[in-house]
């Protein structure tokens, strides 16, 4: 059995190439839309890949189990539980739809769906039995279900697609999942999950790539829970303290549902001059990304450009900034290289934003503009009708700017009617460096925005600036 993991950085999520090098077959699961890894391992092992599948509907990134199935011509897998609300759209109509139990086979390899609600109701973990080494499964991919010292957070129905109160139940069925089927594994069951740290699908997600079934029983926070057999305090915790959720997460959701655009070949990119990028931002055909550090933007770039900072957090940033369900427009890349540029279009394509036409290798001969900011110790003189915070609501609540409003980076362009029409607004994040993506996106928008230099750490490095916390309910 070969077993490769590929690991996105970016969005902090895994995609696994399992092959049985006897028959040259692989299976891949959970791939992104951009091939280019995936297939190069492939071949690189003389692997074939002739089956796909994915562990559940994804909501923070756009699943590449379509695209990959179109250029390989391999079987589509994906899970047929969790009722009509969970069920994959037409778009799968050529997908084996899988219940719990459905066996695949890769040559040698037997590939168990196991159904393991909680994260979604659809939600199927992959037993993995190596054949010629044992007659009993030794891996579980467990997708969304159980990370690295963490699980899957029950909320995301709730926070990004549209549900009410379902985590209350979502909940109940992680800790019947865990109970009934993770804990039912032998210690020695090897645990590879779909995210790591930095994920917002959990709220603790480990840097380690892997676990083990026994590893976790004995030591992951929610193990004394199954042990004590106490269900409601398990939940309670769960759901406590969950990181906010991107706006995003909604159209993934919806995107992964139905299916995404199969892509195929991408077109090459434009290298733009100048007067040719000028003349196109005049007439509004084209948007401008600025894709230098922050401290770089604000000492000039272009009107009503976006800054998505490249290239190792494109989609991240690129998923907050650029909604491809509203804007029309293009995208044209400042990179330094066509190969820069690719390379960020396979990380905008990840989050469904198709529209990257071009690039160009610098902002000489285009008239610039400084973005507003404004000093921690000048704060109080600057008229401005609020003081936003665009961090996650768990540092707010560890501390913030006294009458600051918290609307996360994530989430701004989709909760404008919390934003006063007119007037300054003033935003901060903890370095800037988020906040210079959300203070483009609005400035984009039409919103008057100052930044505060140095954001919350300037902030607070001022002597005598004392942080609000609210307080405990």
């Amino acid at each position: 059995m070969l077993l490769e993991r590929i690991y996105d950085e970016d969005l902090a999520q895994a995609s696994y190439l399992i092959g049985c090098q006897a028959s040259g077959e692989a299976l891949v699961i959970d791939p992104r839309r951009d091939l280019g890894e995936v297939l190069s391992r492939a071949q690189a092992h003389g692997l074939r890949i002739v089956a796909v599948t994915e562990t559940h509907i994804h909501a923070d990134y756009l699943a590449g189990t379509r695209e990959l199935a179109a250029a390989t011509g391999a079987t589509v897998y994906v899970s047929d539980e969790g009722g009509p609300d969970w069920t994959y759209g037409p778009e799968f109509d050529g997908a084996v739809r899988m219940k719990d139990g459905h066996c695949i086979r890769i040559g040698n390899l037997t590939v168990e769906a196991v159904h393991t609600p909680g994260h979604t109701p659809e939600h199927m973990s992959l037993l993995v039995t190596d054949g010629p080494q044992a007659a009993e499964p030794g891996y579980l991919f467990s997708g969304d279900f159980v990370f690295v010292g963490d699980l899957g957070r029950p909320d995301l129905l709730d926070e990004a697609a549209g549900g009410v109160d379902t985590r209350f139940v979502g909940a109940q069925q992680m800790y019947a999942s865990l109970r009934d089927r993770f804990l039912a594994l032998p210690d020695y069951v090897q645990v590879h999950p779909a995210h790591g740290a930095g994920s917002a699908c959990g709220k603790a997600l480990g840097a380690i790539p892997s676990t083990t079934v026994g590893y976790e029983r004995a030591f992951a926070w929610w193990s004394h829970y199954l042990r004590n057999d106490d269900e409601q305090g398990f939940i309670d915790e769960l759901l406590g303290g969950q990181p906010d959720a991107h706006a995003y997460f909604g159209r993934m959701k919806r995107q992964n549902r139905e299916g995404p655009a199969v892509l195929g070949t991408l077109p090459d990119l434009v290298e733009y001059t100048p007067d040719r990028l000028r003349q196109e931002l005049e007439e509004d055909r084209v948007i401008l990304v600025d894709t230098r550090h922050n401290s770089l933007v604000h000492e000039g770039t272009v009107a009503g450009s976006l800054n998505i900072p490249g290239a190792a957090k494109t989609a991240s940033f690129g998923a907050w900034a650029y909604d491809p369900e509203s804007e029309t427009r293009p995208v044209v890349l400042l990179a330094d290289s066509d190969e820069d540029a690719r390379r960020m279009r396979d990380h905008l394509v990840r989050v469904g934003i198709d529209a990257v036409r071009g690039w160009i290798g610098s902002l000489d001969g285009l008239d610039l503009v400084v973005p507003r900011q404004v000093s921690p110790t000048e704060l109080d003189d600057v008229d401005h009708v609020m003081l936003l915070d665009v961090r996650n609501k768990t540092e707010f609540a560890s501390g913030h700017v006294p009458g600051a409003h918290q609307l996360s980076g994530g989430r701004v362009l989709w909760h404008l009617d919390e934003l006063p029409e007119r007037g300054t607004i003033v935003s901060y994040c903890q370095s800037g460096v988020r906040n210079s993506v959300a203070a483009s996106a609005l400035r984009r928008a039409g919103y008057d925005v100052a930044e505060m230099e140095g954001s919350y750490q300037g902030w607070v490095s001022v002597p005598g600036n004392v942080p609000a916390v609210p307080a405990e309910r």
